[in-house]
Formats: structure tokens, C-alpha cells, sequence
């Protein structure tokens, strides 16, 4: 898929998101890359300091990761309505793990 169909996909899955929710997200940023370089298979990856992790030290620090990996996203899915599927699944579960929810709670709510 062509790199700018991906990002609008991910713009897409952005614009879905309540309001809200955009609002509480801080110091974050969204990015794509083709793939992990140590997992392939990998559909998308949070880094950084969760909301319910942050302290009164937090301050001065680059922004919180979250990558989607396109080329695995991509190779996933059967057709491009199955990915657009993916794709806001996988933004909701790494937009989660900023908010503090681990990846058993996701998994039982069934954004696994």
C-alpha cells in the first residue's frame, strides 16, 4: 500500500477517536514506520511514560511513541477494508497502553 493511503488510514482511525479522549491524550505522538527491526510481525508499539504512571517529576521529556507498522499491518489483512479495520484497532489498543491499560485488560475487552 502506498505510504500516503496508509497515513490517511491513520488520520482516519485518529478522527474516529471521541473528542475527549484526543483532549486527555499528552505528549504523544503518532508515527509509521515499514517495521519493527526486531519483530516483523509486530502490528504497532507504545514507548513511554503511561498517563497513570506520570508523576510531579514529569516534565522535559520527549514525547510518548506510539508506531504503527504498516508493512505488518498491511501483510495481515486480506483487503483494504480488513486493514482500515486494523488500523483503528491497533491506534485504540496503543492509545490505551498511554492511558495506563495493560494489555491483559485489552485483551479482556477484546482490543487484544
Amino acid at each position: 500500500m502506498d505510504p500516503e493511503r496508509f497515513a490517511d488510514l491513520v488520520g482516519e482511525a485518529l478522527d474516529e477517536l471521541p473528542a475527549e479522549l484526543l483532549r486527555a491524550m499528552d505528549n504523544v505522538v503518532v508515527l509509521v514506520e515499514p517495521r519493527h527491526p526486531e519483530d516483523p510481525e509486530l502490528l504497532g508499539l507504545y514507548e513511554g511514560i503511561a498517563l497513570t504512571e506520570r508523576t510531579s517529576d514529569y516534565g522535559g521529556v520527549l514525547p510518548d511513541r506510539i508506531t504503527l507498522y504498516r508493512d505488518a499491518l498491511v501483510d495481515a489483512c486480506a483487503d483494504d477494508d480488513e486493514l482500515r479495520d486494523e488500523v483503528a484497532i491497533t491506534v485504540v489498543h496503543e492509545i490505551a497502553h498511554h492511558f495506563g491499560i495493560d494489555e491483559a485488560t485489552l485483551h479482556r475487552l477484546g482490543w487484544g
